[in-house]
């Protein structure tokens, strides 16, 4: 993976989380892991085609998930993950890589996106990458949000 690619993802995380309300975001650390996300509750996973290829996938825990979603729906306390909830959830990721997929385009990369995938479910698998890939940890208003990056130009 092109360490390129990487801050496109992280700056549209910084740029958009304060647009919607939240704290300013806090990188805490990156580092690699190998193939699998394993979910700590709620995961959104996200997709690029045309001159990129790969995933994103934002893992968080349910607390997570919740505070965000109420954050979306203007402090609306959240319970339950209901069908408004779960599209709160889909439209955060949406927007974050959407931005990605600009700043992207602004380094000459064409890049679409995929339809945003949430799984709730702790210790879920997901297969991102056949080698590594990269986990950046981001903290908004002390919650932690973890974001996966499997991606590479499409030569």
């Amino acid at each position: 993976m092109d360490a390129k690619l990487v801050n496109p993802i992280i700056d549209a995380f910084m740029d958009i989380m304060p647009q919607m309300g939240f704290p300013i975001p806090k990188r805490q650390r990156i580092y690699l892991q190998d193939r699998n996300v394993i979910s700590n509750g709620v995961t959104l996973t996200v997709g690029f085609t045309k001159q990129m290829q790969g995933r994103v996938v934002y893992n968080m825990t349910e607390d997570t998930a919740k505070y965000i979603a109420s954050t979306m729906m203007m402090g609306v306390p959240v319970t339950k993950f209901n069908e408004l909830v779960q599209s709160a959830l889909r439209e955060i990721s949406n927007m974050l890589t959407a931005r990605a997929a600009t700043n992207f385009a602004e380094m000459g990369l064409e890049v679409d996106i995929t339809t945003p995938q949430l799984i709730i479910e702790e210790d879920h698998t997901i297969k991102i990458s056949e080698s590594n890939y990269l986990t950046v940890e981001m903290e908004v208003g002390y919650y932690k949000v973890d974001i996966a990056l499997a991606v590479d130009r499409n030569l």
